[in-house]
């Protein structure tokens, strides 16, 4: 196992908090203090290199059969998010669900993945089980990806706004619903139907959550994206804004 998966395994979660793992590009690892393991986007292969020339530039912080997750949920099928080679290896324990977007049907079907733990979730769809929820938010990925939706996750208590690959809709980061979040986690790469990074900032500062987090950075050199041109400008405009290394955690 890697020190990733060694550290997911190993953190022990207080009562009232979760921990969040970023595992690179838009992928993340929520634990609760009852153990319960969500993975949300992870991106573990380097298929995107095989089927399109997107080949990765940092390496995976760990291996799809490293950890047995709980649920795992994905936001649209662009294979940076719903892992083609990956998918399948986290489904085969048979207990893991699979919780995604309406465009992933044609992935999961082609793949061969048993329907019995899969739910597919559109627009305003909430999935709900013990201590998780998940409601499938609007996202605007443009003509990409049509039917690709973001999180509004209540988790072990807490809320997390994930929203997906998206570009700047001022009624989306205006909505109540979506704001004062515990943590929220957005794009910044400023292509392909994404955020920019300041862009990033200005949803930041219309939603008022806890904490934010960007993602979808360092992954591709196609995808671009400048943390510290982020961080800089949460910085000038009062955003906590904590920083992950990746494979390492914040417990919020």
């Amino acid at each position: 196992m890697t020190d990733t998966a060694n550290a997911i395994a190993r953190v022990a979660v207080p009562q009232g908090k979760v921990a969040c793992f970023w595992l690179g590009q838009a992928g993340f690892v929520f634990k609760t203090p009852g153990g319960v393991l969500i993975a949300v986007d992870p991106y573990f292969s380097d298929c995107c290199n095989r089927y399109f020339g997107f080949r990765r530039i940092t390496p995976a912080v760990m291996r799809a059969t490293d950890v047995e997750f709980d649920y795992l949920f994905a936001s649209h099928a662009h294979f940076d998010h719903f892992d083609p080679d990956s998918v399948p290896l986290m489904m085969q324990n048979g207990r893991t669900k699979l919780i995604c977007a309406s465009d992933c049907a044609t992935e999961c079907e082609r793949l061969g993945i048993d329907g019995k733990n899969v739910v597919f979730l559109k627009e305003g769809e909430v999935f709900c089980e013990g201590e998780i929820s998940a409601e499938a938010v609007s996202c605007d990925h443009g003509s990409l990806a049509p039917l690709a939706v973001g999180f509004l996750f209540g988790i072990a208590g807490k809320k997390i706004y994930f929203t997906g690959d998206t570009s700047f809709r001022e009624d989306y980061f205006t909505d109540p619903r979506r704001s004062r979040a515990d943590l929220l986690i957005l794009p910044i790469n400023g292509a392909f139907g994404n955020l920019n990074e300041e862009e990033a900032v200005r949803a930041a500062c219309l939603l008022r959550p806890k904490a934010v987090i960007p993602c979808h950075f360092w992954n591709f050199k196609e995808h671009g994206g400048d943390p510290q041109k982020f961080y800089v400008r949460a910085q000038e405009e009062k955003l906590n804004a904590p920083l992950i290394p990746m494979g390492d955690h914040l417990l919020f």
